[in-house]
């Protein structure tokens, strides 16, 4: 199964002050890293560094954001291009999504994932093959 993973899940990974969803997080993120396939997109890296520089509460150094960062390029990373972005327009408008979802859900559908990990959107929704898993319901 592939499992891609939003933005959201992998600060709360970082996020000591949200203890319960950290560990939901943590949780997840390591069952699919045992058993499936995990992907990321070059949005979900850099948003992850912006988030867990400015936003987290204490945040992380910018040495250790950058270091975690690497980490996670370790797993399949997709990036964008003209007609990803030309086709999230596509997305947003059919299923009224906030642009920055429309791009992760692009980026989920193209890298064929059969589950995408996110605390927004509906829970169970499918667009297609693809689920919404929302490991804090």
């Amino acid at each position: 199964m592939i499992c891609f993973f939003d933005t959201n899940i992998l600060v709360y990974c970082m996020d000591a002050a949200d203890p319960v969803r950290q560990a939901k997080a943590i949780e997840r993120f390591a069952r699919a890293c045992e058993q499936d396939t995990v992907v990321l997109s070059a949005q979900v890296l850099q948003e992850f560094y912006a988030i867990t520089t400015r936003k987290l509460q204490p945040p992380l150094s910018a040495t250790e954001a950058q270091l975690q960062v690497e980490r996670l390029a370790c797993f399949e990373v997709v990036g964008h291009s003209a007609a990803s972005v030309i086709e999230a327009t596509r997305l947003a408008q059919r299923y009224q999504l906030q642009w920055w979802d429309a791009l992760i859900l692009e980026a989920a559908l193209r890298a064929q994932a059969d589950v995408l990990v996110s605390e927004d959107g509906q829970h169970g929704q499918r667009f297609g093959k693809l689920m919404v898993d929302n490991p804090f319901v």
